[in-house]
């Protein structure tokens, strides 16, 4: 297992892992098109050809970025794998100088535990939940926690 950076020719694998929780409802579809326009952004771990673990950091401003699309493979789960995916973003995010992390998720502890604090959904940015919110089908009843992270 090795976390890499995922290149074009990647996207067929992103989209199966990301799949299944797409269809639960608990990420947000992303078509092939938007991946490609992002495939900077995202890191993966990678066992046997396929990707296990996934998460992407999209930046905002010059101060916020926020951790999206991290997904662990079910067969995967509680192994550190979705902990590794979102310190190295972490890490990335300092690099290119972020101050704050964001995520909006289902999973409020294990973002807790890497110690993200819950806010407020009014103070998601606007153009978060224009470009991304808007074209989920829990809008605008979303039920995600909010979480925030100083870096």
């Amino acid at each position: 297992m090795k976390i890499m950076k995922p290149t074009l020719k990647d996207i067929p694998k992103i989209q199966t892992l990301l799949t299944p929780f797409v269809i639960e409802g608990i990420i947000l579809q992303r078509d092939d098109d938007e991946v490609s326009t992002n495939i900077r952004s995202y890191i993966a771990i990678k066992k046997d050809d396929k990707f296990i673990a996934i998460g992407a950091l999209h930046i905002y401003s010059q101060e916020l970025g926020e951790i999206r699309s991290l997904a662990v493979d079910k067969d995967h789960q509680r192994q550190g794998l979705g902990k590794k995916i979102v310190k190295e973003l972490e890490k990335e995010a300092k690099f290119l100088g972020l101050t704050k992390l964001l995520t909006l998720t289902y999973q409020k502890e294990f973002f807790e535990s890497l110690n993200f604090k819950e806010i407020p959904k009014e103070e998601v940015p606007s153009q978060k939940v224009w470009s991304d919110c808007i074209k989920c089908p829990h809008f605008p009843n979303c039920n995600e926690i909010s979480l925030i992270k100083t870096i």
